[in-house]
């Protein structure tokens, strides 16, 4: 296939459209700014697909979730992402984690070896007059491309704030005091390190977030949301006493083997690494300045000794509205010869933005072939997701959003909530299947 296509940003997205492009035979250009001199806010390395926040891919089950049947229609597809994730999975429940180091690393080795892909440590500052490319520079693109953006698509970009949990040394946690447990009995495996407080310790937490000192808002960060699904744990300390209790600090199933009940609240841990030397604070994303976050978390039962890989931190997220500017294969409508993918149009998450990656490079290829790649069907979790994306949101109250059923076209007539799910993922699994059969442009690109 003759041709080639730019790709500017080496996260997910980035990464997953190439893998996409390179297979089909298609050159890719893929430029990645770290590596460069140059490093975001929140990224720690210049490995291609870093995870900068949680490692967990969430749910692995593709009869009764929507990411997890996600996962299993990007699987079908050839999808690098997952492929990587399987290859670096750590324990989890019944969710997919990954070792974030490896994980990376598979990845970066992956497309170097490709013949089809060329690396280029580059830092892109304008949207390409010409040529086919594909923008993937996720929630923490550099000012003067997201200024090009913003004069490309004549609107102003949106940004809300998206939080890093902190990593703690697994030998420093007290399992005296912890115990290892999944919620709701999830998984055939005790994947969670659990630390239970007792009434008068949570409300001593609660006001200790309310107090603790924040990091201090620089000018363009003012009245920026935040998403909901990232939400800082004192942020949501703040919505009222019992909040985190009936969030992230949920004791609900959660037995304590040493008093045979459960606790007030409790904080879990989950396994980041494939050693198991190193455990994130689940749902622990926050904005306290690092002494304030070590002080405070020390007092969590079981964390007194606690030594800290990496504290929480804050960086901005930016989207642009794609309802409003993108067509249904992700094309920008006033440049045709850009498409966007991953964070950066407006979806959330690890899978999503690969997923969406996917669906760029796939389109991409399918147009230097000469062929019209219809999307897939919107009975599809990857049909839904691009569903939303170019334009089943609402482009007035455009907001980031994960895959979920609310996304699907609704299932008719009573009955039972697990009965409905699994009518969603096979309904799903039938139309992916008819999609790749019917339509020869997919058919020509499948894995």
């Amino acid at each position: 296939m003759s041709g080639k296509v730019h790709i500017i940003g080496g996260g997910l997205a980035g990464s997953e459209a190439a893998w996409q492009l390179a297979e089909a035979g298609v050159k890719v250009r893929l430029s990645e700014m770290r590596g460069s001199g140059e490093m975001t806010a929140a990224h720690h390395t210049d490995g291609l697909a870093e995870l900068v926040c949680s490692n967990s891919f969430r749910s692995d089950d593709a009869e009764n979730n929507a990411v997890g049947l996600l996962h299993a229609e990007m699987r079908t597809l050839g999808s690098i992402i997952m492929t990587a994730g399987d290859a670096h999975k750590v324990p989890a429940g019944s969710a997919l984690a990954v070792d974030r180091d490896g994980f990376s690393a598979a990845v970066t080795e992956r497309l170097a070896a490709h013949p089809n892909i060329e690396i280029v440590r580059e830092r892109v500052d304008a949207l390409p007059a010409s040529g086919l490319t594909i923008v993937a520079t996720g929630p923490l693109t550099a000012a003067r491309l997201a200024e090009s953006v913003g004069a490309a698509t004549g609107a102003d970009a949106l940004a809300f704030f998206d939080a890093i949990a902190p990593i703690v040394h697994r030998d420093s946690i007290d399992m005296d005091i912890c115990w290892m447990a999944s919620r709701w009995d999830k998984g055939d495996t005790k994947d969670y390190i659990n630390c239970p407080m007792t009434r008068e310790q949570y409300l001593a937490f609660h006001r200790g977030l309310l107090d603790g000192e924040k990091t201090e808002f620089k000018e363009w960060e003012t009245n920026t949301p935040y998403f909901e699904g990232c939400m800082p744990i004192e942020v949501m300390a703040a919505r009222g006493e019992d909040t985190l209790r009936f969030g992230p600090m949920k004791p609900v199933g959660l037995d304590n083997p040493k008093t045979g009940r459960w606790p007030y609240a409790v904080v879990q841990l989950r396994q980041d690494n494939a050693l198991g030397t190193l455990w994130n604070m689940v749902g622990f994303q926050t904005k306290l300045k690092h002494g304030a976050q070590v002080e405070l978390f020390r007092t969590i039962p079981g964390l007194e000794r606690a030594e800290f890989a990496r504290l929480g931190g804050l960086h901005r997220n930016t989207f642009i509205n794609s309802p409003s500017l993108l067509d249904a294969t992700l094309r920008l409508k006033s440049a045709p010869h850009i498409r966007f993918a991953g964070q950066i149009t407006g979806c959330e998450g690890y899978v999503e933005s690969a997923a969406i990656g996917l669906l760029a490079g796939r389109f991409a290829a399918a147009e230097l072939a000469g062929e019209t790649l219809a999307p897939p069907p919107q009975t599809t979790a990857l049909g839904a997701l691009l569903g939303h994306i170019t334009g089943g949101a609402d482009a007035a109250s455009y907001q980031p959003m994960n895959v979920n059923f609310g996304l699907f076209p609704p299932i008719e007539g009573r009955m039972k909530k697990a009965s409905r799910k699994q009518l969603y993922t096979g309904r799903a699994r039938e139309a992916l299947a008819e999609w790749l059969d019917t339509d020869g442009s997919a058919a020509a690109i499948r894995s």
